[in-house]
């Protein structure tokens, strides 16, 4: 524990903005208050899954100001600058941030600006810190140095921590912590109403959820859903927003799919989404976790997805879902119209889907941070230089 046995202060510097690493971080946080910790976020805006007010949480935004010789407002240089003033203001133990750019080396920045003040980093890697920005040779030495810098780096799954490995050799082991989910929140719940609405005729939805990046494989979301939809009368639900949204309506409607595929826009009722979905699509290029599809699983839903990255680490191949090679829509298809077509199948695919779930419990990983932590602390007062 912390200070006079109470608990520790803890910063964290995520994205605020929708995306895997900000409701991780955003729901360790509220997790960690719930234990007794104080718990400081110190980001450009609140969290999309901060929700009500919660003792023991405090939130510190990042302001910037234009200046006419700088070409660009200096966010990151204001994020270092932020992050000292709360490690000064609020004695906090211990900062974790996530992403390795810019957090990790605007964690650093803040610790040196702190001189004998400096207090442990540790880095949650989440995978595009890893594998895109760090393919851009320009990028690779900033995100070196985060980690570096670092005095302990944790990654979302071995897919990830053999990626920086192989891109960074760190000196220090990586430590693998599993993405959560809170199986209490994330339970099946009837949805009669929402349902009826989406699907009057009570046909099976199959759901997308994700920031629409290209990595995301959208075009192919909406090529399996033509596929399922010409042999099974079916809807789909794309939940989110990004760059590719256009691009998605425009193929919708060349493929006059308009009065089965419903745009959801960004929502934040994530868990009864879920529980309206029959099955979860995500045939990504890149994930280094799948949050969506472990969230979806808890939820009851099977996932048929690409068996890339941190996704088989998930989902059980033939157990909880079915998984291709990357850019096999047909099989997808294929797959997800054998769950549809035998509802028997189906329901023993999402038993088996909700009790893979279990295993990545939210107590169980919010223990092993509060154990890295102590560990952290241990290990500083020593000085040593990190923790693996």
């Amino acid at each position: 524990m912390g200070k006079g046995g109470i608990g520790l202060r803890i910063g964290i510097s995520c994205y605020a903005t929708l995306g895997g690493s900000g409701a991780v971080a955003t729901e360790l946080g509220k997790a960690l208050a719930k234990r007794g910790h104080e718990v400081h976020f110190i980001v450009s805006g609140i969290p999309f899954r901060l929700g009500l007010f919660q003792e023991g949480i405090y939130v510190h935004e990042v302001e910037t100001a234009n200046y006419p010789v700088l070409q660009s407002t200096p966010y990151d240089l204001a994020l270092a600058a932020k992050m000292a003033e709360v490690i000064e203001r609020y004695d906090l133990d211990i900062l974790h941030v996530h992403y390795a750019i810019p957090y990790a080396v605007c964690a650093f920045l803040a610790n040196e600006m702190l001189g004998d003040r400096k207090i442990p980093i540790i880095t949650t890697l989440h995978g595009t810190d890893i594998t895109v920005l760090a393919q851009d040779p320009l990028l690779r030495d900033v995100i070196r140095l985060g980690i570096e810098k670092s005095h302990a780096v944790t990654a979302v799954s071995q897919s990830l921590i053999d990626q920086t490995n192989e891109l960074f050799s760190p000196k220090c082991p990586i430590i693998k912590v599993y993405n959560f989910v809170d199986t209490d929140a994330y339970h099946r719940t009837e949805q009669i109403g929402w349902r009826h609405h989406i699907a009057p005729n009570d046909e099976p939805i199959l759901l997308h959820m994700s920031n629409f990046r290209a990595v995301k494989r959208i075009p192919d979301v909406i090529s399996i859903f033509r596929r399922v939809r010409d042999r099974v009368a079916a809807k789909l639900l794309l939940v989110g927003e990004g760059p590719e949204l256009d691009k998605a309506w425009k193929q919708v409607d060349e493929l006059d799919l308009k009065r089965d595929v419903i745009f959801l826009g960004k929502r934040d009722e994530v868990a009864s989404l879920l529980s309206l979905a029959d099955l979860l699509l995500l045939p990504s290029a890149k994930e280094s976790f799948g949050l969506v599809a472990l969230e979806a699983m808890a939820c009851g839903v099977p996932v048929i997805g690409t068996g890339i990255g941190g996704i088989p680490e998930v989902v059980e191949h033939g157990v909880s879902g079915y998984l291709t090679d990357l850019g096999e829509v047909e099989k997808m298809a294929d797959y997800a119209i054998t769950l549809l077509q035998d509802r028997s199948l189906w329901q023993i695919f999402s038993d088996q889907a909700r009790t893979r779930a279990l295993a990545f419990s939210l107590p169980e990983k919010v223990n092993d941070y509060e154990q890295l932590y102590e560990r952290l602390l241990t290990v500083k007062k020593g000085g040593a230089p990190c923790v693996g």
